[in-house]
């Protein structure tokens, strides 16, 4: 009986036959979501990215994929491999807190229906896509509802939620959305693997204690060193905006890092140095602690990467570093994705019976982890 229910799940699920899942990438950044899932054992044969300072980095990083560096919106789906799954994070300024958060009136924003024409085409077994928290505020929820009603109608399960990736090993107060769409005849929706226990989550000390002793300045403040005793260990010199001096930007050794942003003037400080002062009567305004402002130094393009779960053999190429933090600050992190990947595969190989006729439907996070606790 065990062998004819084993084949009748091979025949269901065809992810059940291969050795790996496959998934093509849009938006592929430099590749730390691809990273996080091909190390939870997915091959990616195809990504897409348009921005040209990212593609030395990736190729080098990823040589066996093919990168397409078309505009999305030239891409065809005869263009993209047969696929077990599309993921991908789309441009998110449109969403962030940081930028105008223009959503979908913005261009950049509209490139999520690009993603949506590519996975209506290409119908794979899940899909995932990666955003900043930005896209639940209220003056979102609009568009939220169509992106996400749209991708149910294309007859997929979708969950989502806002997760932080200090829960899932990695070493940094980091907060971003995903949502994950399984085709109905999976027979069921995506819940992410349990958060780490408080006591057990990284901290700066895990991630870069052994680089606190080699950081060298970019030349000119500015540009990438020719030789450097760990590669891309080299940090931004310059001053400091107002705005980032309007609150504290040094973690100590044992929390987790501030979030790792795109722009390099605004990474945080090293937590060698103490935190910084607020100044008296002024609400919006810190200063460093007098007698101890040469420990004040930003985190390094490598150091940033550690805490983005970045291998040290993964290597940026960049002639200024402010590229270097952009790439990695718009990252998602290597194993924040592993471990999303791994519970995905997981749910995938399982057979979940027949498929079943059921229309799709759309839940949170919390509405599925209560649902599954009360069950």
């Amino acid at each position: 009986m065990r062998q004819i229910l084993s084949q009748m799940c091979a025949k269901f699920d065809p992810m059940a036959q291969s050795k790996k899942p496959v998934v093509a990438s849009l938006f592929a950044g430099a590749g730390g979501l691809d990273l996080g899932f091909h190390q939870a054992g997915f091959e990616i044969p195809w990504a897409n990215e348009y921005d040209k300072n990212i593609w030395a980095t990736y190729e080098r990083n990823a040589p066996r994929t093919f990168l397409d560096k078309r505009s999305i919106t030239q891409v065809k789906p005869e263009d993209l491999p047969d696929i077990d799954g599309l993921i991908g994070g789309p441009p998110c300024q449109s969403w962030s807190e940081a930028g105008m958060s223009r959503g979908i009136q913005d261009h950049r924003g509209l490139l999520f229906f690009e993603y949506l024409r590519l996975l209506e085409a290409k119908r794979p077994k899940f899909f995932l896509a990666e955003n900043v928290a930005g896209l639940l505020f209220s003056r979102h929820g609009e568009a939220l509802s169509t992106i996400l009603r749209q991708f149910c109608d294309l007859g997929y399960n979708v969950s989502y939620g806002l997760l932080n990736t200090n829960g899932f090993g990695v070493p940094q107060s980091r907060e971003r959305v995903i949502i994950v769409g399984y085709q109905t005849s999976v027979g069921k929706f995506f819940v992410p693997p349990q958060a780490m226990p408080q006591q057990e989550r990284p901290v700066l000390r895990s991630a870069i204690w052994n680089l606190r002793d080699t950081a060298m300045p970019a030349l000119d403040g500015t540009y990438a060193n020719i030789d450097l005793e760990t590669p891309n260990h080299e940090y931004l010199v310059g001053t400091y905006s107002s705005i980032f001096m309007s609150r504290n930007r040094v973690r100590t050794w044992d929390e987790p890092s501030y979030t790792i942003q795109a722009g390099g003037r605004h990474a945080p400080l090293h937590p060698q140095a103490p935190r910084m002062v607020k100044l008296e009567n002024e609400q919006d305004r810190r200063e460093f602690v007098q007698g101890k402002e040469d420990l004040y130094r930003r985190l390094s393009v490598r150091e940033a990467a550690r805490v983005q779960t970045f291998p040290d053999e993964f290597i940026f190429e960049y002639k200024s570093v402010l590229n270097g933090y952009k790439m990695i600050g718009n990252a998602v992190p290597v194993e924040f994705a592993r471990r999303l990947a791994l519970q995905i595969n997981k749910d995938m190989r399982k057979c979940a019976g027949s498929p079943t006729s059921s229309g799709a439907g759309i839940a949170t996070f919390s509405e599925l982890i209560s649902n599954a606790s009360q069950g």
